[in-house]
C-alpha cells in the first residue's frame, strides 16, 4: 500500500501581500490521516484550503492503482519493494517543467516529503492574465501509515522545490534531500 497525503493551500493574485500571507499562514501544515484508511494499491488524501472557502479545509480520500498519482502530477514506480516517485510536468505558468523530475526512492516503511508552489492561470488563454497560487506539501508513505504519522513523523526523504513566485531572488534550500542517516544527498 502507498499512502500519500497532498495538502494545498490556494489564492489569488489579490492576496499576494502581507495581511493575506498572514491570513493563510500555518495552512500548509500535514494533517492527521482519516481512520481507519481504505484498502487499496495506493490511497490519496487530497485536502485543499482555499481562500474561495476562507480557508476551511475540505479533503477527499481517493483509490485505486498506482495511475491515481498521475492526478497529483507524480508517477509511482516500483522496484522490489521500493518506490521511486517522480513529479511529472503539469500546467502550473510557472515554474514551468518540461520534464519528470526524480523525488526520492523509498524502501518499505519510508515516508517522504515533497514541497513545492505554483502560480496557475485561471484559464489556458493567454489573453486573460488572472492568476492563482498553491503551495503544496505532499507526503508518500511506502506501506500503510498511521493517522499521526505525518503531522507527528518525521521523512526520511525531503525535497523542497518551492520558488518565489512574484518574482526576485529564489528561496534558501531548493532542492535539499536529506537521506536517512541525516546527511544532505
Amino acid at each position: 500500500m502507498i499512502v500519500i497525503q497532498r495538502v494545498r493551500v490556494r489564492w489569488s493574485g489579490a492576496s499576494r501581500g502581507a495581511p493575506e500571507a498572514n491570513a493563510r499562514r500555518g495552512f500548509d501544515r500535514p494533517v492527521m490521516l482519516p481512520a481507519p484508511l481504505p484498502t487499496g494499491d495506493v490511497v490519496v488524501h487530497d485536502v485543499l484550503a482555499d481562500e474561495a472557502a476562507s480557508y476551511s479545509r475540505r479533503s477527499e480520500i481517493l483509490t485505486g492503482g498506482v495511475s491515481i498519482a498521475l492526478d497529483l502530477t507524480l508517477r509511482l514506480t516500483f522496484e522490489g519493494s521500493a518506490v521511486t516517485v517522480a513529479r511529472l510536468p503539469g500546467r502550473a505558468a510557472f515554474p514551468r517543467s518540461r520534464v519528470s523530475t526524480r523525488l526520492f526512492t523509498l524502501a518499505h516503511g519510508q515516508v517522504g516529503r515533497y514541497r513545492a508552489n505554483f502560480r496557475f492561470r485561471f484559464t489556458d488563454c493567454a489573453c486573460d492574465p488572472s492568476w492563482y497560487y498553491e503551495d503544496w506539501l505532499v507526503h508518500v508513505s511506502n506501506g500503510s501509515a498511521a493517522a499521526d504519522r505525518f503531522p507527528g513523523g518525521e521523512p526520511e526523504h525531503v525535497v523542497d522545490n518551492r520558488v518565489h513566485l512574484y518574482g526576485g531572488v529564489a528561496r534558501r534550500g531548493n532542492r535539499l534531500r536529506r537521506a536517512a542517516d541525516g546527511s544532505a544527498t
